[in-house]
């Protein structure tokens, strides 16, 4: 027996055969790439039919070579994605990606009116561009006439699943992302709804039950899986840890990808530190966490916009060539707006100290540090959360694109690094999530990584580098308080 796993991203589609024992099969495995329209203004979305056509296309590949029909299909969706449907589920927008930040000011005027430590409470979210609230309200400010048609605001996890199944759900795992959701209730927060002027109908129902039947257009295209239950599609930070087997508060996961973030999966709370936010893996599992705007993009910003070299290794030696905060810079590095820890959407990148004598691998060295250091931020946060003893596993393909990033995020946070290479944690997640819905036993987790130990002379220089940019935030950004 074997699970189709598929991988939404902002960038890429994966569609990958599993196994029962969670390891990848030989030849089953497609990508598509894809890239979101991004605009001066903070904007960043995606075609929702060119995304519909590409997961299409990678299950069209992986399915060529798979043996026989799979025994389910799971997903791994992109978080706080926003589109509006009309009454005939059909996108009135594009897919408002996680990294539009047009609604940070809508997100302003609702601190203004709500008391969000009472939201952040409840929902697990602040009050921010990456969420639901700021969007609905921006649109309903901006775009009134769609906000008056929609009949229906979703992800792009539900949408996709209405487009090959006909059945419009949220799993309560894609549901704890938006800053809708009532934690302890598990259903939609009704203060939250009327704050944005929508009632529970136009939202879909929260159900985690699997879906068996295709609609018939993709019924013909795929006839073996015509009748293998779909399972509503869980977040890709939720699937990531489970895919890296960081299932229980004894293991952080650390994910650099194009951004980066720290999660752990946890009993429910008691509470959970400002600067952190709370979703869910499933209706009994909690997922703590923060994630920044920024990570594998600032190295592709810095190839792109500094001329540096476009080979990796080249790179990294560039990288290496320059000692940890030896550059005189100091740098915030948010391209994409703030997330965690300080939550500022229109928060923007700044580098100080630049001076004739600066070269770009200083930049681009300053930068890794900076993500790093807010990194470290997330994860002073966090490890209180977290067992005693815990251990951090890292992964994501801008760690195996740098050597160098992946050193100095070890130093920087001042732990033992056990690096997953090679790995497709989403994607594997989404299948061990299938594999228990089946009622199949978890299988034994993957052998360790590479272990990047962290040394303590340089971990001393960031802490001091740490403190640097604190005050340059400080100045620049601004404290930011609940």
């Amino acid at each position: 027996m074997w699970i189709l796993a598929l991988d939404v991203g902002t960038s890429s589609i994966r569609a990958i055969g599993y196994d029962a024992l969670g390891r990848p099969l030989p030849g089953a495995d497609a990508r598509v790439s894809c890239e979101p329209t991004t605009t001066p203004d903070g904007g960043s979305e995606l075609d929702p039919e060119e995304l519909v056509a590409a997961t299409a296309s990678a299950i069209d590949r992986c399915v060529a070579s798979a043996p026989g029909p799979p025994a389910a299909v799971g997903a791994s969706v992109f978080w706080h994605s926003l589109l509006a449907l009309d009454g005939d589920g059909r996108p009135l927008t594009g897919v408002v990606t996680w990294a539009d930040t047009r609604s940070a000011r809508a997100a302003e005027a609702l601190r203004a009116r709500l008391d969000e430590t009472a939201v952040h409470a409840r929902t697990g979210a602040p009050l921010h561009s990456t969420f639901y609230p700021a969007k609905l309200t921006w649109l309903g400010e901006t775009r009134p006439d769609v906000f008056a048609r929609a009949a229906t605001w979703c992800g792009f996890a539900e949408y996709l699943l209405l487009r090959l199944t006909g059945r419009l759900s949220a799993s309560v795992s894609m549901a704890s992302g938006t800053g809708l959701l009532d934690q302890r209730a598990g259903a939609w927060d009704t203060a939250m709804l009327d704050a944005c002027g929508i009632r529970p109908a136009r939202l879909p129902p929260i159900d985690d039950a699997p879906v068996i039947g295709l609609a018939p257009a993709w019924r013909s295209r795929w006839p073996t899986l015509g009748d293998a239950p779909w399972l509503p599609a869980a977040g890709d930070g939720a699937c990531s840890n489970l895919g890296t087997d960081c299932s229980g508060p004894d293991r952080i996961a650390l994910n650099v990808g194009t951004s980066a973030a720290l999660r752990l999966v946890t009993p429910a709370p008691r509470a959970v530190p400002w600067g952190l936010w709370h979703y869910r893996v499933d209706a009994r599992r909690h997922l703590i966490g923060g994630a920044t705007s920024e990570g594998g993009n600032v190295l592709a910003w810095a190839r792109r916009t500094l001329a540096l070299p476009g080979d990796d290794a080249a790179l990294d030696a560039a990288l290496a060539a320059v000692a940890p905060d030896s550059h005189g810079l100091t740098a915030l590095p948010f391209l994409a707006g703030e997330r965690s820890p300080g939550w500022r959407g229109d928060a923007r990148a700044a580098v100080t100290g630049i001076s004739l004598a600066t070269t770009a691998p200083q930049i681009l060295r300053a930068l890794v540090e900076a993500v790093a250091y807010r990194l470290a931020a997330v994860y002073d946060r966090l490890a209180p959360v977290a067992s005693p003893g815990h251990e951090v596993v890292a992964s994501g393909g801008a760690l195996g694109h740098s050597r160098v990033f992946t050193q100095v995020l070890a130093d920087a946070l001042g732990v033992p690094l056990d690096v997953r290479e090679g790995t497709e944690p989403s994607s594997r997640g989404a299948a061990l999530l299938a594999l228990g819905a089946l009622g199949r036993p978890a299988p034994p987790p993957e052998p360790s990584g590479s272990l990047v130990r962290p040394d303590p002379r340089r971990h001393d220089v960031y802490a001091a580098a740490r403190a640097r940019q604190g005050r340059l935030y400080d100045s620049v950004v601004g404290p930011r308080v609940p």
